[in-house]
């Protein structure tokens, strides 16, 4: 280790260039992002808020409530009854995300990618349905919804398909092999193929590669919405008194809190006040037992579905705030914008049939305090 010994600069040399490329590499990854999460935290999610949300509640009429959207710069809806006004809703979403693609480092398609299939998922779960059941059920498949051409060119190919070419076709289309055993079977099990289609949703998730420093809090975001659709599932299969073995079909993996015993343990309990008890200590507790007086006076529960969304939308804050230089705003820009659109469809539903503000009010996401 002689200064003046040719090795050692030769030493010395690559230690600082391994140490510069992680450094530029740390550093990469903060400017992939700072133009992005600059634009999206300037265009905000004003339709979370109840103050925000309250202004459009006033609305008399669908023209006014189109026309006070309107005045917001990043909405442009169109058409003149509310079926028209909210499939221009969810197309502005789609021009949202697919801005979102544009903005943001090319690293980040795949995950925009899988959160349109997150979307287009209910198309091919009644498709795929449909088929089974002999055309039993009523409808086409709506090809012309698909978010994704991937998806509309699989609901296409599944239209003019022999139930025996099913399997094949999904299988072809990347779907796991429980998937396509399932719709093998001579009696399908319908509740156990709806959850293996929400797994395989979530297991795109997990996979999807994302920047350099972004894993960690792109694995919390996944691990937060399997805890409140296992959440969710379990309330509401309670809700409707399915059996024990049902209600474990509906396990969908492992989440940040509620761990496959802890799933297990809810079961055991009868109802859904014992449930919600028995999750204190989670981040999820506090929205349900807020929400508990309402789900006993109207016995509906889309109260405590609602009081869960809101508190995702919480726990989506609290990852944008601890990974700020990130992935963290883009997450927390991209859930809202789909609960803000998803609040807009219901106001403009309510306003056009005229119904009470404090009924369409308690049907909204807001962010929970």
């Amino acid at each position: 280790m002689n200064p003046n010994n040719y090795p050692f600069w030769v030493i010395v040399s690559s230690m600082l260039i391994v140490i510069m490329f992680f450094i530029a590499r740390s550093i990469s990854t903060y400017f992939k992002f700072a133009y992005p999460n600059a634009k999206f935290q300037a265009i905000g999610n004003p339709f979370i808020d109840e103050k925000e949300l309250n202004r459009l509640l006033d609305s008399k009429e669908i023209s006014s409530f189109k026309d006070a959207l309107n005045t917001i710069k990043d909405y442009d809806i169109k058409g003149e009854d509310v079926g028209d006004i909210q499939r221009s809703l969810d197309n502005n979403l789609l021009q949202v995300i697919q801005m979102m693609k544009k903005d943001s480092s090319k690293k980040m398609k795949n995950f925009y990618n899988k959160y349109l299939e997150k979307m287009d998922i209910y198309l091919i779960k009644n498709e795929v349905k449909r088929k089974l059941s002999d055309g039993k059920t009523t409808g086409k498949p709506d090809s012309d919804r698909a978010i994704l051409q991937k998806t509309k060119e699989l609901l296409i190919k599944l239209e003019y398909a022999e139930k025996k070419d099913i399997p094949t076709i999904l299988k072809n289309y990347g779907f796991e092999k429980e998937i396509t055993s399932l719709v093998s079977e001579e009696k399908i099990d319908y509740l156990k193929l709806d959850n293996e289609l929400d797994k395989h949703v979530i297991n795109n998730f997990k996979k999807v590669k994302v920047p350099h420093k972004c894993e960690a809090a792109k694995q919390l975001f996944v691990k937060t919405m399997i805890d409140i659709i296992n959440i969710k599932n379990v309330l509401r299969a309670r809700h409707l008194d399915y059996d024990k073995t049902s209600c474990k079909q509906l396990f969908i993996g492992e989440g940040k809190e509620i761990a496959p015993w802890k799933y297990d343990q809810l079961l055991e309990f009868e109802n859904v006040s014992q449930i919600i008890s028995s999750i204190e200590g989670t981040s999820y507790y506090n929205a349900l037992k807020e929400s508990m007086e309402q789900y006993n006076k109207k016995k509906s529960i889309q109260t405590l579905e609602n009081a869960l969304d809101s508190a995702f939308l919480k726990i989506i804050k609290q990852i944008a705030m601890q990974n700020y230089i990130t992935i963290g705003p883009t997450l927390r820009f991209l859930v809202s914008k789909e609960f803000e659109i998803r609040n807009l469809k219901i106001i403009a539903k309510g306003v056009d049939e005229n119904l009470p503000s404090d009924f369409i009010r308690s049907l909204l996401i807001t962010e929970a305090v």
